[in-house]
């Protein structure tokens, strides 16, 4: 089991992605990040082949979910993930486009930590990143339920 964090990065806009690693990158924050261009590559990683989520089980995971993916929506990626015994602890941080108001209450509804809005204010985004990796460096993440 390991305690470092990898940062699950699902955003299928390249630049965007690209943005956000250097941001990363830029914060101090130097841990691995598994960037998916689209739903399906990540819910598979995430899940395993046999989509259960235990391939995961006990990894610290901070996953950077954007809700507009060109096969699935990021919603269902967060329900899923929140719903998941294995899963359900990682930290998710939504970055996307969509500021309409009932969307953000029902990604923290589904258990969302952040909700940050693009063009993101990158300081904001850095703090945000450094804040959870400080958290991961101080709480012991809780081995997800047997």
């Amino acid at each position: 089991m390991s305690n470092t964090v990898t940062i699950i990065m699902i955003e299928d806009d390249e630049g965007h992605a690209r943005l956000i690693e250097r941001n990363i990158r830029r914060s101090g924050v130097n841990n691995e990040i598994r960037p998916f261009t689209n739903g399906t590559e990540a819910v598979g990683y995430l899940f395993g082949p046999d989509g259960s989520g235990i391939d995961r089980k006990g990894q610290a995971l901070l996953i950077l979910l954007d809700l507009n993916l060109p096969d699935m929506t990021g919603i269902d990626i967060l329900k899923r993930v929140k719903e998941n015994k294995y899963l359900k602890s990682s930290p998710v941080v939504v970055l996307t486009t969509t500021d309409d108001s009932q969307e953000i209450k029902r990604c923290y509804e589904y258990g969302c930590n952040v909700y940050i809005t693009k063009p993101v204010n990158y300081e904001s985004f850095a703090n945000a990143i450094r804040q959870l990796g400080l958290f991961f460096s101080v709480i012991q993440v809780p081995s997800a339920a047997a």
